[in-house]
Parts: structure tokens; sequence; C-alpha cells
């Protein structure tokens, strides 16, 4: 007989990405509030930092009538600050943002009883962790404010799902003053893991072998991991994103998850049939213009689109192994058609090129390319930027007799960037495949996103997805699958951007019948990971932690 699970009447989900966009974790949100929401119908809050405070947020919609009994009273006897609205994606949950400012002036004593009671090292503190600190431990006090004064006589099954190391204060302070309330924690990736990649070190060879704690101290990463840990094993259901990311876990925080949770979507943001190809020929056309007026020529519609987003970690998410591949296609005899390569990443952008923005209005450009004939927007330190240290090194500058030409857009394309604005999924859904060649990819919205916009892509094993994908089509990947899966490891390098050459040559040779098979199985691919087949491990985990903040509640009273 099928176990029932214990379903949660009210949900508290903390983050700094609520209502704040810095990254994939505001995707994993964002994008599963509308299926929660549709079920808990506003019994679910989602609480986060109040960082725009005095600023316009437009992810934020204020309604100070909402809970204004309570924000006042709390504002009044606890100096607790907190603003109360919705988040403006589907769904409109709930949301407080909090003000956690005020938390810096006892700060010493709130580290100090952390140690006490969790052994967690706030001793070694630097950069984001102060900040991150006293907004969870602020939004501790915000969760047990509302159950205290409004929830606890109406609701038994109560869960606080705290997200990442900067969550993990908050999460102990409920686990110590409301024992009540059920305890989930997620990490999307661990500190220690993501250091380790990051500082060049051989991560997944000699994982076996690594010491979290150690490792830890060797990195200057000892406050981060130690949260990190203890969250971990004190709260009633630990979580990951992803078997990869789990395999980190247990080996560097000493305990495996409870439960995956992998990242889903919702495909509301992918146009219907009649706008699908309308936007994609927009989109392809931006990208031909933009690159012709960069490079003084003109791009046919059958110039081959590739492109790699995300996150600027050159090494982690494989930028500096796709400009090898890149590097290797620039006269490869046989690759047979001209090839644009986006690389579409976050730098430190100064503004975007005036002599660009006026070829653009014009509509017309003459046979010379720009100055920087790569580079969309001008960046306050160009000579410190990793990809056009590469295109230096390798003399990667766009010449006629290149088959590739390589465009660097340094910016989030969000509509308004001076140059493209228009934003990124429009971007997205005109190209021909993309290129993630993670080596630190915890989950991968970014494959998964092109995907659902039926561009195939090739990604690696080592991220979550890549495995995700393997799992699903019950082998490795291939370009005809809609995603292939390279397999990579801490040393062949060299072998996967020969992989990713080969990809991009073979696609280049598809018929228009083996390119629109390779993009419906892209688009079969995404339709498995929506969230109405995902969300089912997430009440996996809110049953595990209902039960043991159960068992914890009737040990007490046996106790007593």
């Amino acid at each position: 007989m099928k176990k029932e699970l214990n379903r949660p009447d009210f949900i508290f989900e903390s983050s700094w990405e609520v209502c704040n966009k810095v990254g994939g974790i505001y995707t994993v949100l964002s994008t599963r509030a509308k299926t929660l929401q549709d079920v808990l119908n506003d019994k679910i809050v989602f609480i986060g930092p109040d960082v725009w405070k005095g600023k316009e947020n437009p992810l934020f919609l204020e309604d100070p009538h909402l809970w204004e009994d309570w924000r006042v009273k709390v504002a009044k006897d606890e100096n607790l600050h907190v603003r109360l609205g919705r988040w403006n994606i589907p769904g409109k949950p709930i949301v407080a943002l909090v003000d956690f400012q005020p938390y810096f002036s006892i700060k010493d004593s709130i580290y100090t009883s952390l140690w006490e009671d969790f052994k967690v090292d706030s001793l070694h503190a630097y950069g984001d962790y102060d900040e991150a600190s006293m907004f969870s431990y602020a939004a501790g006090l915000v969760v047990e404010s509302c159950y205290r004064n409004m929830l606890a006589s109406k609701f038994k099954n109560v869960i606080y799902h705290a997200n990442e190391w900067m969550t993990g204060l908050g999460a102990l302070y409920i686990k110590k003053h409301v024992p009540e309330i059920a305890t989930v924690f997620t990490t999307h990736a661990t500190s220690i893991g993501r250091s380790i990649a990051g500082n060049h070190k051989p991560l997944y060879e000699y994982l076996f072998a690594y010491n979290g704690n150690q490792m830890a101290q060797e990195l200057n990463m000892q406050s981060k991991h130690s949260i990190e840990r203890e969250t971990a094993h004190n709260v009633d259901c630990f979580t990951t994103v992803s078997e990869v990311t789990n395999r980190e876990c247990a080996e560097l925080l000493d305990k495996p998850a409870d439960v995956v949770l992998m990242n889903g979507f919702e495909k509301d943001f992918v146009p219907a049939d009649a706008d699908f190809a309308r936007k994609r020929a927009a989109g392809r056309k931006k990208m031909r213009d933009v690159a012709g007026a960069l490079l003084g020529t003109t791009f046919d519609d059958d110039v081959l689109i590739v492109s790699t987003s995300g996150r600027y970690e050159f090494r982690n998410k494989g930028i500096d192994v796709y400009m090898e591949a890149l590097n290797r296609s620039l006269r490869n005899k046989d690759l047979h058609k001209q090839v644009l390569a986006f690389i579409q990443v976050p730098g430190w952008v100064s503004c975007a090129r005036e002599d660009l923005q006026q070829r653009l209005a014009a509509g017309t450009w003459d046979n010379t390319p720009l100055e920087w004939p790569l580079l969309t927007h001008w960046l306050h330190e160009m000579s410190h930027d990793q990809v056009i240290d590469y295109v230096k090194r390798f003399n990667m500058w766009n010449r006629p007799e290149d088959k590739v030409k390589v465009i660097l857009v340094p910016c989030y394309l969000d509509g308004a960037d001076g140059i493209f604005n228009v934003p990124y999924y429009d971007i997205l859904i005109g190209t021909d495949m993309t290129v993630y060649a993670s080596y630190y990819e915890p989950w991968g919205y970014t494959p998964l996103e092109s995907v659902a916009f039926h561009v195939p892509c090739i990604t690696t094993n080592l991220s979550g997805f890549g495995a995700w994908v393997n799992q699903l089509l019950g082998h490795e990947g291939t370009l005809t699958d809609g995603v292939q899966v390279v397999r990579r490891t801490d040393y062949n390098y060299s072998e996967v951007a020969d992989a990713i050459k080969d990809a991009i040559t073979e696609y280049a040779s598809f018929t228009p019948e083996e390119i629109a098979a390779a993009r419906q199985h892209a688009a079969w691919i995404s339709e498995h990971a929506l969230w109405k087949n995902f969300i089912k491990y997430y009440y996996q985990a809110y049953d595990i932690a209902l039960r043991r903040a159960r068992e914890r509640a009737a040990e007490a009273k046996g106790e007593a």
C-alpha cells in the first residue's frame, strides 16, 4: 500500500533571491511559486531581503493592507520592520521583504549564540557572510513572530524552507526557538565544492579524499562551510538539486541529501505556435545585424548561430573550453558554414558602444569593421577580461578568412541594454545551438531553457541537467537527441574542446529534416522537466520534515 504523505498547511520559504534577480535560485523559486500557490492559495509566504529600499522594485508589488495589524505591531513591539506584498510573477504569491540592517548592532551576540548552540564558526567571516547572516536571522524572526501571533492555533503542519547557506542561520534559529515548525534546507551548490572548482583544483577524481573542514580552512571558507554543514546536519530534511551535487554533500558536508529536488520550470515564457516562428526570425535578424554592424559585413540567414550564456565563471561554466573549441574551428576544413558564436555573460559593463548604436540606427554599414569587432559593450577594465585575454592570446580577431566569428555580449539582456534592446529569451529563440560545457554546474538552467525553446544544446555529464538527460534517455545524449552530453573529467579539457568542435561541424551539415528532428527532440526533453513532473519530490521532502518534527515533539513531551 502506498504511504500517504503528510502535506504542509503553511509554508515559509526564504532566499536572498526573493524579488531579487541575481542567479539561478531566482529561477527555481519564481517558476515553482505558481505550482505551490495553486495548491496552497496564499498559505505560502516567500521571505527576501529588503535590498531595494528607497528604489522601485518591479518584482515587488507592495500591499500596505496585507497583514497590516501584525506588521504594525511587530514594528512597534519587536522593532521588526517588514514590507508585505506580492511577488510580480505568475501566481503572485505573498512576499515579506525584511529590513535586516538593525541586527548588525547585535551581530556578535548572534554569532556567539550560534556557536554555543550549533558550533557554527563565524569567527573567520568576511565578504557577504555578515550581510547574508543578518538577513537570515531577521527571516527567522519573521517566521517566529508570524507563527506565534497568527498561525499556531490554525495550522499544524508548518514548513520553513531555507535556500542556500545564506539562509542557514534562520533555519537553525527556527529549530531552537520554534521547534514546532518543520525545517527544510536546500543547498543549490556546496560553497566548498564551488570554491575547490573555482580555484582550479581537481574536484571529481579526488572528491572521495577531500575533507570538507580541512579544505574550508585551506581556501579560507571556514564560516560559509560551517553554517552550511551544520544546517545540513540539524534541519529536519536536507535536500540538494542533483545527484551530481549530492555526491559533494556526502563527501564535503558529511551528509547526503534526504531528497534530491531537481529544478523544473514552467513553459509559459515559450511563445505559442503563432508567435514562435516570428520571434525566432526576429531574434536571428537581431543577432545577424549586431554582428554585421560590428564586422562591417552582412550575414545571410543560413549562418549557424551558436551561443553560450550564464554566470561569468570562465572555467566553472566551461567558457574556456568553448573558446578553445571555437579557436579550433576557425580554419576547420570540414566546417562548411559560417558560424556566429555569441558569448552572453555579464561583465563589468561601462556602457553600450555608441559607434555600434549609430550603425544599427542607420541600418547600413560599409565594409569596415569597428574597432574591437567582437565586443558589443565597452568594459571598465578590458585588459582584465578573460574572454578578451583569450582572443588576444590566440589572435581570434574575427578576420574575414575565419569561419567562426566570436561576439562577446558582456551584459544582462534585460530589454534595455542599448544594443539588442530585447530580453534574453527573444535572442535565445533565434539561436541554432547552444553550448554549456560546464566543469561545475549543480543543475543547469541555461541548457534547460535552451531546449524549452527547441534549441539543441551541448552540455556535460558534470552538470546536474546533463546527468539527468542521460538518465532520461537511457544512454549518453547526442545531438540527434536534442542534447549532446559530453563526458568531462578533471583532466580531459582537450577532448571536450574537440567534441564541441566536432558537434558544431556535425550540426552545420545537418539536413533541414535532421535539424527539425533534433529541435523536436530537444523540446520533448524539456517537457519532462516541467514543475508538474518534479514537484512530487518537494512533497516527499515536506513529508520527511513534518514526520521528524512530529517525532521531535513527541519526544519532548515524553521527556517533560
